[in-house]
């Protein structure tokens, strides 16, 4: 396998139908199998109840229900569309040809809608011994995350009818031909150009960055923002919350190796030097500037770290992580404090300001630091060449995902309304839409 996540995951997946001769001469690996197990585990542990507790501790007290509850609403939702259709539209490679731009350079068919083909025992390929099974549902934890991420920066304002359409309306056209261009291998539009995306730089956090803001922007501010003070209710979750996601992204970058092998080692190293670095620039960033470290900036740096090193885990090499961890920490901390206040947007939980940010900051440095020649483990000769390839990516996918994004926000908010009444946001989205309380009075 090359370095190119998965090896390049249609080349994989035309071998995952039963019945082909090189699937069924491959042999399962068991040490393959559990650690894709045990990584789909802790990435699907990432949203829930990672992602939600780190979201619920930072909204008001009359909120934290209403942000859990979309976490926990998305990850069923996405479930079943991923079974119904996503896999396939993300996955299917049938009609992909290397350097062919068709409709099957963007997006997947339908030949494996419903999970068609899917046998009790076919592997994933001839050189990924694991169960198809575990690769559909370790895929699926990607696809669940994603949309999640997107709650922080409308939290607080949105219905929650409105949320559930948007994701489901969001998944089935941004995420899915997203991943679909980058990851699904020959064919693949993204893929073809050379494009580096370990993890999920551009498929999950610049698309989920982006996606925030223009929700954020499309909805407005929050009722009384800036200058009603909106201060985090319980950072102990916060803290628990991002312990969990520092933990559970092992399973996101390591896992992605498709392998219990040294690509999954350095990923991880990588991974954890990445992650003090940024919480570390972050924190001392903020001590400069404020005069104070906070809780919730390390816990915010911690994430932009993981963020950063997502696209670059399994082809950076140790030195690289720390320059991408110390950028990423003082960047995205700019990002959410001064970007913000400047342009005067409402991402209320940092959305853009860390998975956007973070992830352009990590798809770009991934095309200098794989580099051999920089003690990466890719195949980058030119770094120059490979920039300008990360920078297309990027610059698809945020211009892709801005204007999809705005347009389904916009039909919905036609058709249905996207905010809460001003009653309901004084009230809070607890009892507004779920009729319960998160905290006693």
């Amino acid at each position: 396998m090359t370095l190119r996540r998965f090896a390049g995951l249609g080349a994989l997946l035309s071998l995952a139908t039963p019945g082909l001769a090189m699937a069924d001469e491959a042999v399962l690996n068991s040490g393959d199998t559990a650690w894709m197990l045990v990584s789909t585990a802790l990435v699907l542990f990432m949203t829930i109840p990672g992602l939600a507790l780190f979201y619920g501790g930072m909204v008001r007290s009359k909120n934290i229900l209403s942000v859990m509850m979309q976490c926990f609403a998305i990850t069923g939702l996405i479930s079943l569309l991923w079974v119904i259709y996503g896999y396939s539209l993300a996955f299917d490679v049938s009609g992909m040809e290397k350097g062919v731009t068709n409709l099957h350079s963007f997006v997947g068919g339908l030949s494996r809608a419903f999970l068609q083909g899917l046998s009790h025992d076919g592997l994933t390929s001839a050189t990924a011994l694991f169960p198809e099974s575990v690769f559909i549902t370790f895929q699926m934890t990607f696809a669940i995350i994603t949309p999640a991420l997107i709650v922080g920066a409308f939290a607080e304002r949105m219905k929650f009818s409105a949320m559930l359409i948007f994701s489901g309306l969001w998944f089935t056209l941004v995420y899915a031909p997203i991943a679909h261009m980058v990851w699904s291998g020959d064919g693949g539009l993204m893929w073809d150009w050379g494009v580096l995306d370990f993890a999920g730089g551009t498929v999950v956090h610049i698309n989920a960055g982006v996606a925030g803001l223009v929700a954020a922007l499309v909805l407005g501010k929050r009722k009384g923002y800036p200058t009603t003070p909106m201060a985090p209710h319980n950072l102990g979750y916060t803290l628990v919350g991002a312990a969990m996601l520092w933990v559970g992204w092992f399973g996101f970058n390591a896992g992605s190796a498709a392998a219990a092998n040294g690509t999954a080692g350095m990923a991880m190293l990588t991974t954890q030097i990445a992650t003090a670095a940024a919480a570390m620039g972050w924190m001392f960033a903020e001590w400069i500037a404020h005069g104070k470290p906070s809780a919730l900036g390390i816990a915010s740096g911690v994430v932009a770290g993981l963020v950063a090193i997502t696209p670059a885990a399994g082809t950076v090499g140790p030195m690289g992580a720390l320059i991408i961890g110390i950028a990423a920490g003082v960047l995205c901390f700019f990002a959410a404090t001064s970007l913000k206040r400047k342009l005067g947007y409402d991402d209320s939980l940092d959305a853009f300001g860390v998975h956007g940010i973070g992830g352009i900051i990590g798809a770009l440095l991934t095309g200098v630091f794989a580099a051999p020649a920089l003690g990466g483990f890719g195949t980058v000769e030119d770094i120059a060449a490979q920039v300008a390839i990360q920078f297309k990516g990027v610059g698809l996918t945020v211009i892709y995902t801005a204007v999809v994004s705005f347009v389904i926000l916009k039909v919905l908010d036609l058709v249905m309304g996207l905010r809460v009444t001003e009653e309901e946001e004084t009230v809070g989205l607890d009892l507004a839409q779920h009729n319960e309380r998160g905290y006693n009075l």
